[in-house]
């Protein structure tokens, strides 16, 4: 019985994901409770448990309405105020998905939110695992820094970029074609970043996610695993008309710089 891996949906650019296998499911990140229900009542399937990897309203607001009805287990981090959360986790953590039997990983990835944690599954199919990690990794992006710092999220990042470059990546957003236009003001002349933006728009066209990317495509795409490149930090140094002197302050000023990205606007551009 195969395992599945299935985007749903949510307010205006969220993903809650499920995982199937068989009539059971588990699912990450349930910020609204309705896409969920639809989901188990169309395909008539059980949910079994739920994961969640911080705590920001649009990952656990539908959290409560699922346990309405149910007795299941609720895994999240342990460092964040989730009173739903019934199975506390840490980095470096393992366990298994209640009736698939499939056993995960926790990462530990501060920056979008202190407490903020990764599931890596492995689904024992021969297949490669797939990465849940909310709000931290997007497809050529990265989460806001809200509570974190800067180094503490580039080192989630390095942690994320060093597993097997087959991990499917599952982000909680659907930010992609934006992200690509902040890639592109970065490194202009990766020839895969145009590649993938008609990709990208192609699928966004069909009314299809852009997701899961995998580990090795956000390597060599995505410019907050690249701020050891030579030729992005040389584009942000002349867009941004300051020094460069380490990865920190290249991944310090591209996060700053996409928190005011404008497309066809200047990088010193303040948004107003």
């Amino acid at each position: 019985m195969q395992t599945e891996v299935i985007p749903l949906a949510a307010f205006d650019d969220n993903y809650i994901w499920v995982i199937r296998k068989g009539g059971d499911v588990v699912v990450v990140d349930p910020g609204d409770a309705a896409p969920v229900e639809a989901y188990l009542r169309a395909n008539a399937v059980n949910l079994q448990a739920i994961l969640v990897t911080h705590h920001h309203d649009d990952h656990v607001g539908g959290v409560n309405a699922l346990l309405a009805t149910r007795r299941i287990p609720v895994y999240g981090p342990a460092g964040e105020d989730i009173p739903a959360v019934t199975v506390r986790l840490r980095d470096g953590d393992s366990a298994q998905l209640p009736a698939l039997g499939l056993p995960f990983q926790v990462i530990g990835v501060p920056g979008h939110t202190l407490g903020h944690i990764a599931y890596v599954l492995d689904t024992q199919e021969g297949a490669a695992p797939f990465l849940f990690c909310g709000d931290t990794l997007f497809a050529s992006g990265c989460g806001r820094l809200f509570e974190g710092t800067p180094a503490q999220m580039l080192d989630s990042l390095d942690r994320l970029a060093a597993l097997d470059p087959a991990t499917r990546v599952c982000c909680a957003h659907e930010y992609t074609l934006s992200n690509i236009e902040f890639a592109l003001a970065c490194e202009p002349d990766n020839p895969g970043l145009k590649t993938w933006r008609e990709t990208a728009s192609a699928a966004r066209a069909r009314g299809e996610p852009t997701l899961p990317t995998t580990v090795g495509q956000e390597r060599a795409l995505n410019p907050f695993l690249r701020a050891d490149v030579a030729a992005l930090r040389r584009t942000l140094a002349d867009a941004l008309a300051r020094p460069i002197p380490d990865r920190l302050a290249a991944f310090t000023l591209m996060r700053e710089w996409k928190n005011r990205f404008r497309p066809g606007h200047g990088p010193i551009d303040d948004g107003h």
